[in-house]
This record gives structure tokens, sequence and C-alpha cells, in this order.
């Protein structure tokens, strides 16, 4: 017999569902069960393959800590991947016992939670832990509670070696007949290889380039064959700041614009010279950041520097006064 244990929490050493989780290995492993244990925390880049180490196993614990709402966002992600990637075939014959230690309210909800969703999943949810505790003492120095603990491991143990037959529920009926997936239908053994492409952040960055490298050229062939203003607009940023510029006596700053959808840095100095030209990214006293649309906007009157970074769409760093200066010493008027 062979049990996985997921645990989701944060690994904290005041965490009292680890001392749970090693009260319940211990008396499977008395009772001659092979256990692994999977800390999500740990790898969570390797939670999409998860799913795949639920092939060779009886039974499962889920255990999670609540802390302050929930069953935690870990054990949300494997439950989300098990039921794009997981072998459903599978699934229907695993037993599924839940352990909830909370340090919040909520306890009894997260444990229906998790019942809920392996019924959904398709597999057998038993009764597990649920239960609030101040302190991991409070469970350790209480031999009640241990015996609790033990009896839920050997009821674990009996539902597997049993096969205990449940009555069927409203959650297959409804998972049959109204929840349906999006995905195309696959193998177990193409789940368990899209799923390591999931979990791999490199594959994933590429699979998005290629992506947009594809969009720019299927524009292309429908037609966009129309001269870039890109150029000329980048010529009229700058030309707009040395036609708008109105110097204020005693003052000197250098500004870096970064400009992220152009690839381009406009660096302005004022005071002492005035230079408004695109150059490498640099220190200066305010750095920004707002794309190309945004600042069309400011050099068409539109729009305000001051406005822009109250309201999100500009970012910035440094010196807020010198950046406030910004609409004093460029004033741009609106077009009519």
């Amino acid at each position: 017999m062979k049990v996985n244990v997921y645990y989701g929490g944060r690994g904290l050493l005041e965490d009292p569902s680890l001392f749970v989780i090693d009260r319940i290995i211990q008396v499977l492993e008395e009772l001659r069960v092979d256990v692994t244990r999977y800390n999500m925390y740990e790898d969570k880049a390797g939670i999409a393959t998860l799913p795949n180490t639920l092939k060779d196993c009886d039974g499962v614990i889920l255990a999670c800590s609540l802390e302050w709402f929930g069953i935690g966002g870990y054990m949300q992600q494997f439950l989300d991947m098990c039921w794009l990637y997981a072998d459903k075939e599978k699934l229907a014959s695993l037993y599924m016992m839940p352990v909830v230690i909370a340090t919040a309210y909520g306890e009894l909800d997260a444990e229906v939670s998790l019942k809920k969703a392996w019924n959904v999943l398709g597999g057998i949810s038993l009764n597990g832990i649920a239960t609030y505790v101040e302190k991991h003492e409070d469970i350790e120095r209480n031999s009640a509670y241990l015996s609790y603990i033990e009896r839920k491991a050997e009821d674990l143990y009996r539902s597997i070696n049993q096969k205990a037959v449940q009555l069927p529920t409203s959650s297959t009926a409804v998972k049959k007949n109204i929840i349906k997936t999006r995905n195309i239908n696959l193998t177990p053994k193409e789940s368990e290889q899209l799923s390591k492409f999931v979990s791999d952040d490199g594959y994933v960055k590429k699979q998005k380039e290629d992506i947009e490298e594809l969009a720019a050229m299927f524009k292309h062939m429908l037609g966009d064959d129309e001269p870039k203003e890109e150029s000329v607009y980048e010529d009229d940023i700058v030309e707009a700041f040395c036609k708008n510029y109105y110097p204020e006596k005693d003052f000197s700053a250098t500004y870096i614009i970064i400009i992220p959808d152009l690839g381009k840095n406009l660096i302005i100095n004022v005071g002492n010279g005035f230079q408004c030209e695109y150059g490498e990214d640099q220190d200066g006293d305010v750095k920004l950041k707002a794309d190309s649309s945004l600042m069309r906007d400011i050099i068409s009157g539109k729009m305000t520097f001051q406005k822009g970074f109250m309201s999100g769409e500009i970012t910035a760093k440094g010196n807020f006064k010198t950046l406030r200066m910004l609409d004093q010493i460029f004033r741009f008027t609106k077009k009519k």
C-alpha cells in the first residue's frame, strides 16, 4: 500500500499541521505503508507536475494550514493542476483524507472545500481531521488528541485496505452533466508531458515570445503595410519638449523618461544649459516610466505629468518635488 501526503502550508516551524502530519506518517509506517510526502512550498514551479505522482499510490492526504482564510494558494494550485492534468480514471479509485489545522477561523469550511474538490475530481473523500489550535504544544501534550490522530490514520489504512465502498454523491452527477472543461481530450501520457511544459518557466516564456512574433507577422500579412509613424513620433516628442521648455531660475535637474513600448529612454537636462535627446539609461534626479500613448497625451496637452502619476499611469522614483516641477518647466498647450 502506498499513500502520498501533499502539504500545502508554508513550512513554518510553529505550524501545528506539521506535527499532525508527522504523527500520521509514523502510524502508517508502523502499519507497513509506503508513505511519500510532498512539501509544495519547496518546489512551487513543480506543482504542475505533482498530479503525475498520483498514478502509483492508493491513498492521498491533503494537508493544509489555515492561517487566515481558505485552504491557501499552494493547495488550490495543486487541485487546479489535478483538474487539468491528472489521470481521471486513476483518481476515481483514490481515497483522500483531509487534514486542516487552523490558527484562525474556518477549519470546517476548509475541510468541506477539500472534500468537495476531491469529489468533483472523481475521487473518494473520507472524513479527516479539522481542528483549531493556538500552539502546536496544545496537541503534542494532550494524549486524547494524539489518540484521535492515530485512530484517523488507522481509519485511512482500513478504508484503503478494505476498499471501502461509498454511496454515489451528487458531485459525480454534476461533474458528468454540468461541469465541462474546455481542454482537449488528452491521454494520461500527454497530460503528464503538458504539465511538465507548464512547470518549465523557460518554455512558457519562449511560447509567449513565439505567439507575439506570430501575431506581428499575421498583422503584417493582413495588410498593415503602411510605413510606421514610430520614428517620426519619436522626433515629435523631442521637438515638443524643446519648443515648450520654460526655464526656472536657479533650478536644474536631470529627468530620465523610460518609454518601454518604444524601447527608448528620453534624457532631459534642464538648467545650466538645456538638452533633450534619447540615450542610455542612467542615474537622474527623477526617473519616470510612461508608455508612448501617454506621452502623446502629455505633449498634446490632454494630460499632465502630475495627473499621470496620481492615476498610476506613470511610475516614478526620485525627488518628488523635482517631479512636480515638470509641469512648470514644460507647458504643453492643448491643440484645438
